[in-house]
């Protein structure tokens, strides 16, 4: 009798499936950098994070209040430290020596983020964890800034308020924009700088809380990305060095499952030929001029034609600058 070392989960499938043509806004932890990459070369439609990663629920839901809004940062709302302006909304890569160019940069990140927004057919919400850190006990702040700990008091969300605070920008969310489709996960990140009962405790808080969501609006969808790491692949060589972020396999994998559940057949076709080229694209040949590199070239010069004839919305001009 064979032994099985695996127990293989496949996500439900979405009842409406994304295709080319839609446009993609995420927002969350890290782990949306993975899904973004993956977006991005496949050639979607796709924005990430004007505010930079967010981690907590409260600024996740925060920083789509203000694309809604529009919102217009003063400089009063910055701080000065180590030599940079810094908000407490924004990650660190909008930090600038200067005031106005850091207050130039943020304003432009939510005025890009509100205009891709508006226009687009679905919001992935990735949710790190439900551990929230307060500025002296007043405002709940999406980055530390490397200020002493000693300034914030940590507390642990609970799932109600997630829910409540959900809808408020859902709420908000819809009147610029009614017919967006969100799509919630939940970060397979590990954050052990909180401790690792700790964690599994965040990580329950935000499971919770999307259970509580979905149950409240069906048309709220949900995929396991943690589910696929902590259950279905469960073993630490699906881990990088830190032992904190999933792999490059690791990803690779839920991508897989994610295209299988999420994303149209005929776009999942398209997808296939999309990574030829970008594939073809990475080729460098020891003989460029040999005839056949000049044939290589060709067939995929007319194949990035094509598929930009078939596809009129997508931008092929680089792939086929490059083969021509």
């Amino acid at each position: 009798m064979a032994i099985d070392f695996h127990m293989d989960f496949d996500p439900p499938p979405f009842d409406h499936k994304i295709r080319y043509g839609d446009q993609l806004f995420l927002i969350g932890s890290c782990f949306t950098n993975h899904l973004y990459e993956r977006f991005h070369i496949h050639k979607f439609h796709v924005a990430q994070n004007p505010h930079g990663i967010l981690f907590n629920p409260v600024s996740i839901f925060h920083s789509i209040d203000s694309y809604v809004e529009g919102k217009h940062i003063n400089e009063q709302e910055l701080f000065f430290d180590q030599g940079l302006w810094h908000h407490w909304d924004f990650h660190s890569a909008y930090s600038h020596e200067l005031r106005q160019e850091a207050l130039s940069a943020m304003n432009h990140q939510i005025q890009t983020g509100k205009a891709f927004l508006e226009k687009s057919n679905w919001m992935f919400i990735t949710l790190g964890s439900a551990f929230v850190y307060k500025y002296q006990d007043q405002q709940v702040v999406a980055n530390c800034h490397k200020i002493p700990a000693d300034q914030f008091k940590r507390m642990l969300l609970d799932p109600t308020s997630i829910k409540n605070q959900f809808f408020e920008t859902l709420a908000r969310m819809r009147t610029i924009n009614p017919d967006i489709k969100i799509v919630l996960t939940v970060s397979p990140v590990r954050h052990l700088r909180d401790g690792f009962i700790e964690n599994n405790r965040s990580k329950a808080v935000l499971l919770r809380a999307i259970d509580l969501i979905c149950q409240s609006d069906p048309s709220v969808y949900y995929f396991p990305s943690y589910e696929l790491i902590i259950d279905d692949l469960r073993d630490y060589r699906f881990y990088a060095e830190d032992m904190v972020h999933p792999n490059y396999l690791a990803t690779q994998y839920v991508w897989e499952k994610f295209v299988h559940a999420c994303i149209d057949g005929k776009t999942q076709e398209a997808m296939k030929e999309i990574a030829q080229i970008q594939q073809a694209l990475k080729h460098r040949p020891l003989h460029p001029h040999s005839t056949e590199h000049i044939k290589f070239r060709k067939k995929f010069l007319d194949k990035a034609v094509e598929l930009s004839n078939r596809f009129p919305h997508i931008d092929f001009n680089e792939e086929i600058a490059f083969f021509s």
